[in-house]
């Protein structure tokens, strides 16, 4: 049952078939026959079927939320029981907003040297990925915005605050200034993260609070492509202060304070409020505890 349980979570979270199969190592042909089989084992039709995936029907969405529980209780308990008889091991798999990918060492560096038998998988998501990620099962853990937009039933612990800096060439006049407001900013050549991006929805906000408006005719969902930009000297960027700090040691780069934003969002680990976690989970939300720099 568990192992059709999760070639139904595969296929939900693929949907298709193909890329399901292979996303858990099996056939097309095996998968279909399994669903077909968890279906007649629960009595309901899971998937609408045409020439293609048409999606889950209502029955089938809620025995995804069983499923979800089910398969994440049951990896929790095989990863307990491995962990009992052969200490931490495995891997886990996190997701990162790109802003705090600069500070993510100070947390897993620790974790990795206390614990030598588990791998880390890093992924750069936006905040929505990383809550969707979680609660497919694709994701063990986030790191990402805690008080600005609704996180749902998860754990948090908070690890720092995040603040924002105006990222310009040292061959702009801009770079003589102590500081810079959110006004001023606005009337600057700006190259901006895309729409999608939490950060971008935060700068946006304090440039409303400041009565300004930005049109950034660059956008981009990678940090590295702004900061190129802005290394040509005819752009600038409104960063987080860890970009910031990150980029400007001997590289021709500043970060100006931008007056009016004293206020800092707390940025901090994620994972699912599931108890027990799996001890390699457990082990990580203690570490994130050990070195929360706010």
């Amino acid at each position: 049952m568990i192992d059709k349980l999760e070639m139904f979570i595969a296929l939900a979270n693929e949907r298709h078939f193909g890329r399901a199969a292979t996303s858990v190592g099996v056939t097309q042909p095996s998968l279909s026959s399994a669903i077909r089989q968890l279906e007649d084992q629960l009595g309901v039709q899971l998937v609408f079927r045409g020439s293609r995936f048409q999606g889950l029907t209502p029955e089938g969405q809620r025995v995804l939320d069983w499923a979800l529980k089910i398969v994440g209780d049951a990896r929790t308990l095989r990863e307990e029981m491995r962990a009992l008889k052969r200490g931490l091991s495995g891997n886990l798999r996190i997701g990162v907003i790109p802003t705090a990918l600069p500070v993510t060492a100070r947390l897993t560096v620790q974790f990795l040297d206390r614990n030598p038998n588990v791998d880390l998988t890093l992924l750069s998501r936006t905040s929505y990925e990383i809550l969707d990620g979680i609660d497919r099962l694709e994701l063990d853990a986030g790191i990402t915005y805690l008080d600005n937009e609704p996180l749902g039933r998860v754990t948090q612990v908070p690890l720092y605050r995040e603040g924002y800096r105006l990222l310009v060439s040292e061959t702009r006049p801009e770079a003589k200034l102590p500081s810079i407001t959110w006004a001023e900013a606005a009337t600057l050549p700006l190259c901006l993260l895309t729409g999608d991006m939490q950060n971008r929805r935060i700068i946006n906000h304090h440039l409303t609070e400041a009565g300004a408006f930005a049109h950034a005719r660059i956008e981009s969902n990678s940090t590295l492509a702004l900061i190129s930009h802005v290394t040509t000297g005819k752009w600038v960027s409104i960063v987080a202060h860890t970009l910031g700090d990150m980029y400007t040691e001997g590289s021709g780069l500043k970060a100006l304070p931008i007056v009016g934003a004293e206020e800092r969002h707390i940025v901090g680990l994620i994972a699912a409020y599931r108890e027990p976690y799996t001890p390699v989970l457990n082990a990580l939300i203690e570490q994130a505890r050990k070195v929360s720099w706010i």
